[in-house]
């Protein structure tokens, strides 16, 4: 926790840059921002004491009906205390009167919420940081911007044009300079896929901020549009007929600075990878189901994993292929051995960040301790294949029911592990209360009633 001395002297700091109000922020098992504004005059009370938050937002379902079935949080009884991060503070270069800052969650007694997603990320680089590994982690959220006042798409293409990005006047190069105004270094924008959709990429760091920036920068970008006269998405689909949103997240393991996954050019490297990096790769082949369970939650998830659309919609591995949903991005003479990372492409907006990050880290250290064996890559489609051939090669199909997502997640004690007993309930109970709601609506209603969710 911030002292209270450094904390008074912050807040003077952010007061003399023209901060009004600080801006408390965490997500919830749905992905959903959810937020407290504090005078930024308080803020040293607030970091010394936190704000009450009623513990049932831990099963807030998506569309904030609260869900039942865990008899740990049956009732309103009970509260936690959100404090700020104030080493990962920042003024928000799209509302200088604004900074935001993320929370830890702890009960009144001073320890850890068990509820808290940032811990759960947190206590995988403990274990990972013991093994003598860290990680770099970036992120490329996709978005759909939107008219504000028909609610039509901004752009009609073509994918990846000048001519897509020049229907939308100034609002990338403002996008650039708010985020550089930020603080969040950002590589890159393009036109995506879809009609109205954008993707911008963020650099890479390490996996505590990349999940803070991650969830800030999706406001940042929301203001940014209102400012524009757009309305922006990051719902994982926002018509059935289109590509879907992802956050897709890109990882490296690192030992004593060494990227892992680097070749050696030795006997020791496996499918051209470092040993370490390919057994890291294994880690988190085998546990991919549930790895997309915690990922992409949410019904829509569910739809946007479907063949053809370069998701990932089967369980393996590939170089550079778009289509699988782990893909291994080659580092070389042009990029250097720094860049060799792995792509998870499952991943969208209502995944918690702070969850994936842990899962995907206590599945990849899973992988190290037991030097798994890592299966070949795959080049194809495999829903091209028939059932025979992709039994021979073990590719199944990632989850596409609620019921069979739940049940990938029970079966993964690895990645089931990131959670607290009671934090596992909550998820389940949330995620059984959205396909509930989702029962009684068809596939367009669904995407519909999700759209202005992220």
């Amino acid at each position: 926790m911030t002292s209270a001395t450094d904390a008074a002297k912050i807040g003077v700091e952010l007061s003399e840059r023209g901060v009004r109000g600080v801006v408390l922020y965490w997500a919830d098992n749905n992905g959903i921002l959810r937020v407290r504004l504090v005078d930024v005059d308080r803020l040293e009370r607030v970091a010394r004491r936190g704000l009450g938050a009623s513990v049932l937002l831990a099963v807030f379902d998506t569309h904030d009906a609260v869900a039942r079935g865990y008899e740990g949080l049956a009732t309103a009884s009970g509260d936690r205390r959100v404090l700020p991060d104030l080493d990962a503070v920042r003024q928000l270069g799209s509302e200088p009167t604004l900074a935001f800052a993320p929370v830890d969650q702890y009960r009144a007694d001073g320890t850890r919420s068990e509820y808290d997603p940032r811990h759960a990320l947190q206590r995988q680089l403990d274990r990972a940081a013991r093994a003598g590994i860290d990680f770099r982690v970036g992120y490329e959220l996709e978005f759909t911007v939107f008219r504000a006042d028909d609610l039509t798409p901004a752009h009609h293409g073509p994918a990846y044009s000048a001519q897509a990005l020049a229907d939308l006047g100034d609002f990338p190069t403002a996008l650039l300079d708010a985020f550089a105004r930020t603080g969040i270094a950002a590589d890159q924008i393009h036109a995506e896929y879809s009609s109205g959709q954008l993707e911008i990429s963020l650099a890479a760091t390490d996996p505590l901020r990349a999940a803070d920036d991650h969830l800030l920068s999706r406001h940042l970008i929301h203001s940014v549009a209102r400012a524009h006269g757009l309305r922006v998405s990051f719902a994982p689909l926002t018509a059935l007929d289109r590509a879907g949103n992802g956050a897709h997240v890109h990882i490296s393991p690192w030992r004593d600075g060494v990227n892992l996954l680097t070749p050696t050019a030795t006997a020791s490297d496996i499918h051209g990878l470092g040993r370490g990096g390919a057994h890291f790769l294994a880690g988190l082949l085998r546990e991919v189901a549930a790895l997309t369970t915690v990922a992409a939650p949410s019904v829509p998830s569910l739809r946007r994993l479907r063949p053809g659309y370069f998701v990932g919609s089967y369980t393996f591995w590939g170089v550079e292929n778009r289509d699988a949903v782990l893909r291994l991005a080659e580092g070389g003479p042009l990029l250097g051995d720094s860049y060799w990372n792995i792509e998870f492409r499952a991943s969208d907006a209502s995944g918690n960040p702070y969850l994936v990050l842990a899962a995907l880290i206590a599945s990849g250290l899973a992988g190290l301790a037991e030097e798994l064996d890592l299966p070949a890559p795959i080049a194809d489609d495999p829903h091209q294949w028939t059932l025979a051939q992709r039994d021979a090669r073990a590719v199944t199909a990632l989850p596409f029911t609620a019921d069979a997502a739940d049940a990938a997640l029970d079966a993964a004690p690895t990645v089931r592990s990131i959670f607290t007993p009671e934090h596992r309930e909550a998820f389940r109970v949330v995620r059984a209360s959205d396909a509930r709601w989702a029962s009684e609506r068809t596939d367009e209603e669904v995407v519909a009633e999700h759209l202005w969710r992220y």
